[in-house]
């Protein structure tokens, strides 16, 4: 019961510890269709770390949640670009 307890603790903890997640908006290029945010969440779906996308064709933005300590802004945007669909940070942070 005891190792119970303290195994329930340790997850307890790491979790009021585990990092917050961060948000980017990017402005991205490209994108006409459906299809297009279908290409693009599975690009984001490669990347370690990211765990939300919204995707916003009529405004030309991409709003990526991800955990800072697994990914990174820049391997977002790449992973985008990579997709076809050339991907910038928006300039006023969103």
């Amino acid at each position: 019961m005891r190792k119970w307890l303290v195994g329930l603790m340790a997850v307890w903890v790491g979790i009021a510890f585990a990092a917050t997640p961060k948000k980017v908006v990017l402005d991205v290029e490209n994108m006409t269709c459906p299809a297009c945010s279908i290409t693009i969440e599975k690009a984001l779906e490669k990347v370690p770390g990211v765990t939300g996308t919204k995707i916003d064709t009529k405004a030309a933005t991409v709003t990526v949640t991800f955990d800072a300590e697994r990914t990174t802004v820049s391997a977002v945007a790449g992973a985008i670009t990579e997709a076809g669909f050339p991907a910038n940070v928006r300039a006023n942070g969103g």
